[in-house]
């Protein structure tokens, strides 16, 4: 046997760093006939101690027969513990490959614990047995292996099988009716596990046996353990994946085991189901069996997992029509308060939605955004109201005849605390108005409603400009500008504020004393403090109406907006009513709410003054109003829609593009000159068109991932290279980070980029934190524009932060700093670079 192959199953971890202890010490505490307490623990201890040096390379082979003579008789369950661990690892053979003698004397030790009448001894040393690798050692020991089979505890049972299977595996001619044998016990056993353990054998060593079994209880599939239910579906798969013409025969087992109380066989059953059969029928019972997995597991990451897999059956074609039918089964997914789970949810539901469905999923989310107002706020709530809204948005979007259900419910939510939230609202309300003539009244109707509670200055202002340009009819313009003088209260606004100033803080009665507290600073020392309260002035900012507070506060980009909003409604009022005396009281009116505002701002009011942009923009307005010209007529009322209407063109047209794109991925294109696979004509070998799932779940546990590398150029190496310095530098140095667990490797290049000779280039690496430098890098001399490859190692103490620092020094006294910081998970997660030339 081979070096590479001489495999040791054990790790163990020594806590210490002392000196070991020598070999006559440890003869001394083993050689030892009694069998009293302090004698064994002190064996036990000896044991431990010979058992980590045999691990570290040492040979002790005056030690082998010491521990069969006076160890391996005791019946201490600790010390056959360890004696299992000590025959796994001790050389077996002499160095020209013949088994040592002494193994003798231990196989017949062996022989006698697989008939010892515990059965924890008896497990053990069978599950120990797994792990040989040498004939002549099993070969004794196959009759009492045998007889475990029999054994009444199931413990001794199941690792028998194991043994028999390790042993058929690796010299099957010791045990060549093996398959038979293990058959024969499989009819016969009751017990959930041995029965798996036994049929796991079967499958990958006598496919045709285990076939014979499963046909012959076939119908009593769904009576079994979940572990032997899981070793069925994957016998199944595998069968199917081999022979496709099997599939009729185990399509029911199939079918049956989605009804099983196992989510682990549920969830195996349906993506066995899904790559064995295409029919509508088998994908829909699929689909059905992951959306109550979704629903009745309560982890978060088997919800994420099992979403994934149905989004999987989604990008098939064929597949999207049936689950299109379930769509309003994927909702009640909603019920998970994690809003990962629901985002997901959300996705696959406006993917799926269509024309006969879609009014079903519109009432659903209605409900779902009505039962966020009764859920307290928090912040989870806030998002997934956000994305109730965007989804909403989405499907009116795409069927238009759903926005005149969807409007009024979606602006209530413009009054929202949660500004996101009420944007996206707000962004659908203005292209709903733009988009679809017949609801601008019912939009304008509603957004009156609830201007006056709209809290968001942002929300403010876009409900502002859409109020100015689309409202049309004069009793609409009268009710904006009646909205806009209840918004702003009394004017005007610096007169109204101090009066009230003036009446409201009255020293006698308004003026109340705090009580004094102690308080302890920062420092630890005591400092006394009292509080002159006042409880009008905390009520008078309550008081005031929403666009007065936005102004007081400092916001004057509302008031621009609000000047736009009233020269438009202006404008459209002057060319609707024909009275004179009217249209001079209106357009008077809103030149006053702007000169009123123009006042406040130049004031001391306002927390903040108004700025010039915004006194441009009003004075501006005012002039417009002024004058009330044709011009200025089509370009505050025409232009701007026009702009709003070439921006929602242009936004249409990238949706539909990225659609398309999409849909080109998905879709599967077939070359005219590709062969035509019939199945009938087709060779076995050639027969799975599929990956086999199981061997794929494989490779990724193991952590193989070539295959993803070689399918993805951009997964290579060259990818974790990381700039050191800049390419104008006169030494150019950029560094390959490659992470192994606790090993750090740092492969840098040294590029001299001047006309002269570097000599002694090197590379000076220190660290901070636990983290060591293994060794020092050697010096370099580096030939004009010539190149060089330093490599240096860190070992990673711990999980904890470090630093790598140093610097790349040359004979020229040129030096740079290279800061590396050293992340907790064992890659680098920041580099920063400080260079400095002397």
């Amino acid at each position: 046997m081979t070096a590479a192959e001489n495999v040791c199953y054990t790790l163990i971890n020594v806590p210490m760093d002392s000196e070991p202890p020598s070999e006559i010490s440890l003869k001394n505490d083993l050689d030892s006939k009694t069998e009293e307490k302090g004698d064994v623990k002190s064996k036990t201890e000896a044991l431990k101690k010979v058992i980590i040096m045999i691990l570290n390379g040492e040979k002790l082979p005056g030690l082998l027969m010491t521990i069969i003579r006076f160890v391996l008789p005791l019946q201490d369950h600790t010390i056959k513990k360890l004696l299992l661990v000590f025959w796994e690892i001790v050389p077996k053979t002499t160095p020209d490959g013949r088994l040592l003698h002494e193994m003798i004397l231990v196989c017949d030790a062996y022989r006698k614990d697989l008939q010892h009448p515990n059965e924890f001894i008896r497990g053990s040393t069978l599950r120990f047995l797994c792990k040989l690798k040498e004939a002549e050692l099993l070969e004794p020991l196959m009759p009492a292996i045998r007889a475990c089979l029999e054994h009444r505890h199931s413990y001794v049972r199941r690792n028998a099988v194991l043994a028999i299977y390790t042993i058929y595996r690796n010299f099957e001619h010791l045990i060549p009716d093996a398959p038979e044998l293990i058959h024969d016990f499989l009819v016969n056993e009751k017990d959930a596990s041995c029965k798996r353990n036994a049929f796991m054998m079967l499958i990958h060593a006598d496919q045709d046996r285990a076939l014979d079994y499963l046909s012959t209880c076939i119908d009593q599939v769904q009576t079994f353990g979940d572990i032997l239910q899981l070793v069925i579906v994957e016998l199944i798969y595998k069968v199917c994946h081999a022979n496709p013409s099997e599939r009729a025969r185990f399509i029911r087992c199939i079918y049956n085991l989605l009804q099983s109380s196992s989510p682990a066989v549920k969830y195996e059953a349906a993506g066995t189901l899904v790559t064995l059969s295409s029919a509508p029928t088998a994908i829909k019972a699929a689909a059905q069996c992951y959306i109550d997995l979704i629903i009745k597991e309560s982890d978060n990451n088997v919800k994420l997992i099992v979403l994934d897999r149905l989004i999987e059956l989604k990008e098939h074609p064929a597949h999207e029509r049936v689950l299109q039918d379930l769509v309003m089964d994927i909702l009640r997914v909603l019920s998970t308060p994690d809003l990962e789970v629901r985002k997901k949810t959300l996705q696959l539901a406006l993917d799926l939605v269509s024309s006969r469905n879609v009014e079903e999923l519109v009432i659903v989310l209605k409900k779902e955004v009505i039962k966020t107002n009764n859920v307290s706020e928090h912040e989870d709530t806030d998002k997934y109201r956000q994305l109730l809204v965007r989804t909403l948005h989405s499907c009116s979007v795409r069927f238009p005849d759903m926005a005149a259900n969807v409007i009024p419910v979606l602006m209530e939510f413009l009054s929202d605390s949660n500004e996101a939230a009420a944007a996206d609202v707000l962004e659908f309300v203005r292209e709903a108005i733009q988009r679809f003539d017949n609801l601008r009244m019912l939009i304008v109707e509603k957004m009156l409603e609830v201007f006056h509670a709209i809290k968001s200055v942002k929300i403010y202002r876009g409900a502002l400009w859409i109020l100015g340009e689309y409202c049309s009819t004069k009793e609409d313009i009268q009710s904006v500008m009646t909205e806009v003088r209840r918004s702003l209260g009394e004017i005007p606004i610096v007169e109204s504020e101090i009066k009230k100033e003036a009446g409201e803080l009255k020293p006698e009665e308004e003026i109340t004393v705090g009580p004094v507290q102690k308080l302890v600073t920062e420092m630890g020392t005591y400092a006394t403090q009292s509080a002159l309260s006042s409880s009008r002035p905390t009520k008078k900012e309550e008081d005031r109406p929403p666009l007065r507070g936005f102004l007081l506060d400092g916001d004057f980009f509302v008031a621009a907006s609000l000047a736009t909003t009233l020269t438009k409604v202006a404008l459209r009022y002057v060319a609707l009513v024909q009275e004179k005396k009217k249209q001079n009281s209106f357009v008077a009116e809103a030149m006053l709410l702007m000169a009123t505002i123009l006042h406040l701002g130049k004031s001391s009011l306002p927390k903040k003054p108004i700025t010039d942009d915004d006194v441009d923009r009003i004075s501006l307005c005012l002039k417009v109003l002024s004058e009330c010209s044709p011009l200025m007529n089509d370009i505050f009322n025409k232009e701007c829609r026009q702009s709003l209407s070439h921006m929602l063109s242009a936004k249409l047209e990238e949706e539909k593009l990225s659609q398309k794109k999409e849909s080109e991925k998905r879709n599967v294109t077939v070359q005219p000159d590709d062969p035509i696979s019939f199945m009938q004509l087709t060779a076995k070998n050639e027969m799975n068109c599929k990956e086999d799932q199981f061997q794929l779940s494989l490779l990724a546990a193991m952590g193989n991932t070539q295959r993803k590398e070689a399918a993805d150029p951009l997964a290579s190496k060259l990818n974790k290279v990381t700039q050191l310095t800049g390419f104008s530098d006169p030494v150019y140095a950029e560094a390959y980070v490659h992470v192994n667990q606790y090993d750090i490797v740092l492969d840098v290049l040294v590029v001299n980029q001047t006309s002269d000779t570097l000599q002694n280039c090197t590379l000076e690496l220190a660290t901070l934190g636990d983290l060591k430098l293994v060794e020092k890098p050697s010096p370099l001399t580096l030939a004009p524009h010539d190149f060089a490859n330093i490599k240096a190692n860190v070992k990673v103490a711990s999980t904890e932060n470090g630093i790598i620092f140093g610097n790349i020094v040359s004979s020229s006294g040129r030096w740079k700093i290279i800061i590396l910081s050293h992340g907790i998970d064992g890659s680098f997660k920041q580099v920063i670079f400080i260079k400095r030339i002397e």
